[in-house]
């Protein structure tokens, strides 16, 4: 049998960065073999364009990325023959995902968003920097918060977003209001352009993601990679699956798995 083509997708917070200091260092290694190898590195992430943009600078990422949980996936300029980037958008926009929770505010449902923040605020409660703070900020689709209400509460809360088809999804540090889409979205999508770019030869796709929030990518995948964080535990996955669990967290825990993985389909 081939040696299948390798496609992964990867979380961000908690899983190639460090859920404290949000370094990569640690990955370095598997990222290198990764990238000499020629593999697609898919960042799949709650985070915006603008913050991606700056984390595929540091690594020299060119491969197409997925931005806020799938809200949209953006494809750099000749990835597909395509001449200039394109912005694939899916799901609700983040005006929408605002009003719906300005009536629930005012119905008495309590948190905290982005939008009632500061970028000196948001530093100060992720230990970003300012500027780091501000391209968090500059969101398209969805909106993070800190729940501040009681778990029933919670529930309520859950089922009115629902019911202006909107979800609630829980990822590493905050609650994030969206549409209904997930990083599982992105990932079929850009899953069928790399196997119409390999046509009949095999594609394999690995996902490493550490939270619920990670969940639907996770269940796309041939090989799903739970990095071990947080809210690890919360995740789970079909055995028929093959999932693979991290014995080390974040970072050190992604390079471990990648390189295994590596090694397994002789890369």
């Amino acid at each position: 049998m081939p040696r299948p083509h390798l496609i992964l997708f990867t979380d961000l917070d908690g899983t190639l960065l460090d859920h404290e200091d949000y370094s990569w260092e640690a990955a370095r290694p598997a990222l290198a073999r990764v990238k000499s190898a020629g593999i697609p590195l898919i960042l799949n992430s709650s985070k915006t364009a603008a913050e991606i943009a700056v984390l595929r600078n540091e690594l020299g990422n060119g491969d197409p990325y997925i931005v806020e949980n799938g809200a949209a996936v953006v494809i750099p300029a000749g990835t597909f023959g395509n001449s200039s980037e394109q912005v694939v958008n899916f799901g609700a926009s983040r005006a929408v995902v605002l009003s719906a929770l300005g009536r629930l505010r005012a119905s008495g449902a309590r948190f905290r968003g982005f939008e009632d923040m500061s970028a000196e605020e948001l530093a100060d409660s992720t230990g970003l920097d300012v500027t780091a703070a501000s391209r968090a900020m500059q969101r398209h689709g969805t909106e993070p918060l800190i729940w501040e209400g009681t778990e029933e509460e919670l529930r309520q809360f859950e089922a009115s977003l629902a019911a202006d088809n909107l979800r609630l999804v829980q990822g590493g540090r905050f609650w994030h209001a969206m549409g209904i889409f997930d990083k599982a979205d992105g990932a079929r999508f850009l899953l069928g352009k790399y196997q119409e770019r390999y046509g009949s030869e095999p594609v394999l796709a690995i996902a490493l993601g550490d939270s619920p929030n990670d969940q639907g990518m996770l269940e796309a995948s041939d090989v799903p990679v739970v990095i071990r964080g947080v809210n690890s535990e919360s995740v789970q996955l079909p055995s028929d699956r093959r999932p693979i669990r991290s014995l080390r967290s974040g970072p050190e825990g992604w390079n471990d798995c990648v390189l295994n993985l590596l090694l397994e389909y002789g890369y």
